[in-house]
């Protein structure tokens, strides 16, 4: 009966840590078995705009004003009544003459009118292979920054892992994961496709002339994957 107990109480414990390291490796290889697919977004007219442009337009509200002709009128009339033969034997007023109503012809768009031209972003980037002995953290592809936005161009892509994250960093160079212990980073969101062009909303109030670099963080093992310098686009 002992040995009974004995072998139940291994089968039990073999199958927890079984399950458990089961579990623990589905994690890990889940990305790279089942990637998703690769992205394509697109900027839109919203993440181009300036804030303050997005702000003014929220805030404004249609104001529809009653038209004059379409209020009853209330006042009272002063005009004498008049009596059913005055009525009949008065004759019509004449009729108006017609007006024929004209439309002003547009104006043509005179020849040196300037063409509205897309918004520059702030700054632009390029994803790099930090750690060239590290043949599983790497990344490559464009990155451009905008005031609202911050978008992974259509060339971007890194190597597949569990839970990554972008990050604005406000230091320069970041070429390790010893680089960020200490530093305060604004957290853009979860990752959501390892290939194509994404786009991540800047939240309000962040001064992008404090954070020169882009990144791509592992933040299951704290490790960095892929950084990106930012250059200052000219104006």
């Amino acid at each position: 009966m002992h040995r009974f107990w004995r072998g139940f109480a291994i089968f039990i414990l073999g199958g927890l840590l079984g399950t458990g390291f089961g579990v623990t490796l589905g994690f890990f290889i889940f990305p790279y078995v089942f990637p998703p697919p690769p992205a394509n977004e697109q900027l839109t007219d919203a993440d181009l705009a300036p804030p303050a442009e997005v702000e003014s337009s929220r805030r404004l509200a249609p104001v529809i004003a009653e038209s004059p002709a379409s209020a009853p009128s209330s006042a009272p009339t002063d005009s004498p009544p008049q009596s059913p033969s005055a009525a009949v034997d008065r004759p019509p007023p004449p009729a108006p003459p017609a007006v024929a109503e004209t439309q002003p012809a547009t104006p043509p768009a005179a020849a040196g009118t300037p063409t509205q031209v897309a918004p520059m972003p702030v700054a632009t980037g390029t994803f790099i292979h930090a750690n060239r002995s590290d043949p599983v953290h790497w990344g490559r592809g464009r990155v451009s920054v905008y005031q609202r936005t911050v978008f992974l161009e259509p060339d971007f892509e890194v190597g597949p892992g569990p839970a990554f994250h972008i990050y604005l960093v406000p230091k320069a160079s970041v070429r390790s994961s010893a680089d960020m212990k200490g530093v305060m980073y604004v957290d853009l969101g979860g990752l959501r496709s390892f290939k194509g062009s994404q786009r991540y909303t800047i939240p309000v109030g962040v001064n992008l002339k404090d954070y020169p670099s882009v990144i791509i963080w592992c933040e299951r093992f704290s490790v960095l994957i892929s950084p990106a310098d930012l250059v200052t686009s000219a104006r």
